[in-house]
């Protein structure tokens, strides 16, 4: 794959200069990942009913320099059969994201909103691959709307800090 002429680490320069905001993937990783399937190999045996499975999503972000940001993808997902646990299975997956040339007001969305919606294919990617080498069939999340996702969050805290006492 041919790197792209946009990374090449003068991205600082080049918005002091009043060029064009850039968004660049430095890197992206594997933090955690875990599969569980406690009933195997009894678990594995077809079923009538599609099992509930749950899928919970979280981004987190931290700054590792001026304009480099380390944003951080949570999946888990667990299937279960009435009480019984078919799998669990939890994903970290990262990217190293820089940032140069944007106004203030939109790193936060940029971070918790452009950056998980980049690196989400292939976290999901290694959630279907790791179910499916459990034994289940590929588990394919549906897209994830971070938009929403973090209006809910900015919602949340705003609530939190007019509930709080000064």
């Amino acid at each position: 794959m041919a790197k792209d002429p946009k990374s090449t680490g003068t991205e600082g320069a080049a918005a002091g200069n009043g060029e064009a905001p850039q968004l660049s993937v430095l890197t992206q990783y594997v933090k955690d990942l875990s599969f569980e399937s406690p009933g195997a190999p009894l678990s594995l045996r077809p079923r009538e009913k599609a099992p509930a499975i749950n899928i919970n999503v979280n981004v987190n972000a931290n700054p590792l320099a001026e304009t480099d940001y380390d944003v951080n993808l949570t999946l888990t997902a667990i299937a279960k059969d009435g009480d019984d646990v078919l799998f669990n299975v939890e994903l970290v997956y990262g990217g190293v994201f820089r940032i140069v040339g944007f106004p203030q007001e939109h790193v936060m969305p940029l971070l918790f909103v452009e950056c998980p919606r980049l690196i989400f294919p292939f976290a999901r990617q290694i959630v279907a691959e790791c179910t499916r080498n459990g034994g289940f069939p590929p588990l394919m999340i549906d897209p994830i709307d971070f938009s929403k996702m973090f209006q809910q969050r900015i919602a949340e805290e705003k609530a939190k800090s007019q509930v709080q006492p000064n």
